[in-house]
């Protein structure tokens, strides 16, 4: 847990009833450390179950328990504090979710004797199709980016052959954006018409770089390069898009920002447009111009296919489409009248 989040409200278990705190505490210690070990969760991960346990530990004071004494009433008290305070059923899901794996895990090293969540029901809830954006938008987005190279000098050139270069690679591999922001320097070593990707659970997978985005890549390696020249100063990075952040390398709050910016001046709605919905593009344009199912699964480095199919619909569509174009009798039925 970072100091934000032990920060992010009063904490009266740790004055009123420590022991209960530190039990509390120490098990969502241990959890996190388990998840960055033998999982090799993200930090964001690691963050968003810090915070959906800490969220837990504070209901539970208020039921004078700690996070290993709660019993399965209490836990289902709290989906219902959860649903009673407004939040998505998605949100509830993940939510519960952390509870199975976190109570699991304390069961498999004895810290507990039952299982609390082993018996709680998911919240009912649609999974929502992604947004999008047609490949028209695309096009014009990634022209914009372009025109902005060609109209700037200096620093402000680098931001935007960096920007341009995020985009094409972003819209080229399907890449989530944790994965393109963090890219090491490693990355361009080997084939230069693939990168080795290293996604969620340490997993690795192959991507392919169409010419436009390599193009992209070595237009911005070049600014970089003489960006560094510039600033001799500066300790070198390892990393393919160094910042001055505290990871090290741009963030994704950056990199939505600047491509929220960038809509608005191609005059797209910037509310459309996001890494994330670059990335449905990608799975949903492909699946588009008859790309198989699995090959898709792989490259956006999904571990299940359940996950990808939520972009059936793309699927569905197109076979529609085509019967209605080219079955003999697809129109036969216009003849037809309803009798009252």
């Amino acid at each position: 847990m970072t100091k934000e989040q032990n920060q992010e409200r009063p904490d009266p278990q740790a004055t009123q009833h420590p022991a209960k705190a530190s039990r509390s505490i120490a098990a969502i210690e241990e959890f996190l450390a388990m998840l960055s070990a033998e999982r090799g969760a993200s930090a964001n991960t690691l963050e968003a179950y810090a915070r959906d346990l800490n969220r837990l530990r504070i209901f539970l004071f208020s039921h004078q328990k700690s996070l290993p004494e709660a019993a399965a009433e209490d836990l289902k008290a709290y989906l219902r504090h959860l649903s009673a305070e407004g939040l998505a059923s998605a949100t509830r899901s993940r939510q519960l979710s952390a509870l199975r794996q976190f109570y699991r895990f304390l069961l498999a090293e004895s810290m507990i004797s039952d299982d609390p969540a082993a018996h709680l029901d998911a919240p009912k809830q649609k999974r929502p199709l992604p947004k999008l954006i047609s490949i028209k938008e695309v096009e014009i987005l990634l022209t914009q980016a372009k025109v902005e190279t060609e109209s700037h000098s200096g620093y402000a050139r680098f931001q935007a052959l960096r920007l341009a270069c995020l985009l094409e690679l972003l819209y080229a591999t399907g890449m989530r954006v944790s994965e393109l922001v963090s890219l090491p320097l490693s990355v361009l070593k080997g084939d230069e018409r693939l990168f080795t990707i290293r996604g969620k659970g340490g997993r690795e997978r192959l991507v392919p770089l169409n010419e436009t985005a390599r193009t992209a890549l070595g237009l911005y390696l070049e600014a970089l390069s003489e960006q560094k020249d510039s600033e001799k100063t500066q300790k070198p990075s390892k990393y393919l898009f160094p910042s001055g952040s505290q990871a090290g390398h741009l963030t994704r709050q950056r990199f939505a920002q600047e491509l929220k910016q960038l809509a608005e001046k191609a005059g797209l709605n910037p509310a459309k447009i996001s890494p994330h919905v670059l990335r449905h593009a990608f799975a949903s344009h492909l699946l588009d111009r008859g790309a198989d199912l699995r090959a898709v699964q792989q490259l956006l480095g999904h571990a299940d296919i359940s996950t990808t199919e939520i972009y059936t619909h793309v699927l569905e569509e197109r076979l529609k489409s085509l019967v209605g174009q080219h079955h003999p009798l697809a129109n036969a039925g216009k003849g037809f009248k309803k009798q009252n």
